[in-house]
């Protein structure tokens, strides 16, 4: 019942003194998250909603932006939506699937192309340099990805580019006076970074087009949330759980500037985390004036998971013990009546996605079914930004970088980076291990340019020499990758020179380590994590 409700107040509480919002109907696209990044680097806020669950119009709607999709505008099942409600309302701009939709329902002519257009083209033919086209240069470099082709345009739109293969690759709707909201269309990707010159086509319709100042900053968001958390929770107290992690970190940070003292935050140690991080994280915590209680469950945690090798298990086993602990904690707290938590705004579409949640690959870590266990009101501060935008308003706050700067870590820690039974020496092998390679990173100026990092202690013994004796002891894998947020990654091409220090050093200080390799998979087909 709970979400329900949550999806009201987060409305109300994200826009409260907002006056301008640019509104992405999505239609599944992989590259939707992708638009409303590149609105909102444009100081402009950008709201993703699923095709069928459109609001109401508002004045704070500033404009509207129809995503790509997956699907064929000739498929049974396609999404879809009445474009005539739209029109007249906003300026609007038709993307990819969004185009061809459009020209369909409005009278043109889409079909199945012969061969999937798919790829890098020049623009030619700009047949207007104003508008969404100004400032854009002839024979600039676009983005294709679409199976269907605009072959006649609707009869109240003309032709505004075209490329090499496709006639149609821009077209708007003929204006009857100035007054009347602008319509156009895009076959090509402005968002993507392949399209040259994406940036400016989208400033061309967020600024000049839906007339948006651009002053959504990390100092105004932080202003607005921090009186709204207060409008919001009043007189009552707020317990938070801490992670180390950035996107609490920067949740505590907004609500204690709001209420101070109110906020309760609570740092559990699973036994988990990487070494020292515990202390370290909890002493930084506290320097930053934080109302902070610091739980060692370790042993609680390290207990129930002895001889547990299925991930899943670890997983439900660790998300348990925490709410358990978490719970405990929770209720030596007199009269608190707010959960706080650090939700960000990819977690929120995949929760209302178009085609629903996503097939789950591994439980959340998330800690589920505190709300209703502790009868609790939630508040989700960081709720509709985007990994990036969390940091800046981090830095905005005063966070320090190595907080805000820090690398993604799983919820369930160190447990699903052994792979295989979970035992305490075990754990105590690879929190050395781990932080071995991770001060190295730091040392030699590399850790800012990995986005995650980590070492994994595999099932596996090997034979080695040591002196004048053989070993057969344990192998890790180091892993680090390059991404923007996680969905997709590359590995890090770390140095020859680097690898093989950190291998020496990893092999002659961890005590049950003979082994040393590294990781060279990309996301996808491989996960960053490997259980």
């Amino acid at each position: 019942m709970w979400k329900k409700e949550l999806s009201k107040a987060a409305f109300k509480f994200i826009f409260a003194g907002m006056n301008e919002r640019i509104l992405i109907i999505d239609f599944g696209s992989q590259y939707t998250q992708l638009i409303a990044r590149r609105v909102r680097e444009l100081n402009v806020y950008s709201d993703i909603v699923p095709f069928n669950k459109i609001p109401e119009d508002s004045p704070d709607i500033k404009g509207i932006i129809l995503s790509g999709s997956p699907f064929s505008v000739k498929d049974e099942n396609a999404p879809t939506i009445d474009i005539e409600r739209l029109l007249g309302k906003k300026p609007i701009l038709a993307i990819c699937f969004g185009a061809q939709m459009l020209a369909e329902q409005l009278g043109g002519k889409v079909s199945r192309s012969d061969s999937r257009e798919y790829g890098r083209a020049k623009l030619s033919n700009i047949l207007s340099k104003e508008g969404l086209f100004k400032d854009v240069s002839e024979d600039s470099q676009v983005w294709m990805s679409h199976g269907d082709t605009i072959i006649e345009l609707p009869s109240d739109f003309e032709l505004l580019a075209g490329t090499a293969s496709v006639k149609v690759a821009a077209f708007n709707k003929i204006r009857k006076n100035n007054d009347e909201p602008p319509v156009y269309c895009l076959q090509f990707h402005p968002e993507v970074t392949h399209t040259d010159e994406g940036k400016s086509i989208l400033k061309n319709f967020v600024t000049d087009i839906c007339g948006c100042t651009g002053d959504w900053t990390p100092a105004a968001f932080i202003e607005e949330t921090v009186e709204d958390i207060r409008n919001q929770v009043k007189d009552g107290k707020v317990v938070l759980g801490l992670s180390g992690g950035v996107d609490s970190s920067v949740a505590a940070m907004l609500l204690h500037q709001a209420i101070g003292k109110k906020l309760y935050c609570v740092f559990v140690n699973n036994g988990l985390l990487r070494k020292n991080e515990f202390d370290d994280v909890l002493h930084s915590y506290k320097d930053l004036g934080l109302n902070v209680i610091g739980v060692d469950s370790s042993d609680e945690f390290l207990d129930a998971l002895d001889g547990v090798s299925d991930p899943e298990k670890k997983r439900k086993i660790i998300g348990k013990t925490f709410i358990d602990v978490f719970q405990a904690e929770a209720k030596k707290i007199e009269d608190v009546e707010w959960l706080g938590q650090g939700t960000i705004y990819p977690d929120v579409i995949e929760s209302v996605s178009v085609n629903g949640p996503s097939v789950t690959i591994k439980s959340h870590h998330n800690v589920g079914g505190l709300p209703e266990k502790l009868h609790l009101k939630v508040i989700e501060p960081l709720r509709f930004l985007f990994k990036d935008e969390v940091r800046n308003v981090g830095r905005q706050l005063g966070l320090p970088e190595f907080i805000i700067g820090r690398h993604p870590f799983p919820g369930p820690g160190l447990s699903i980076r052994i792979i295989g039974e979970i035992h305490r020496d075990k754990v105590r092998m690879l929190q050395e291990a781990d932080h071995i390679f991770i001060e190295n990173l730091k040392k030699h100026n590399l850790y800012n340019e990995v986005w995650q990092a980590g070492v994994m202690l595999l099932p596996v013994q090997s034979v080695g020499v040591m002196g004048d004796e053989r070993t057969y002891e344990n192998v890790v894998a180091l892993r680090a990758v390059s991404s923007v947020d996680g969905m997709t990654a590359d590995w890090c091409h770390l140095p020859y020179e680097f690898l093989a220090l950190t291998s020496n050093e990893i092999i002659n200080q961890v005590r049950g380590i003979n082994r040393v390799v590294y990781d060279i998979s990309s996301k996808p087909p491989s996960t960053i994590e490997w259980e």
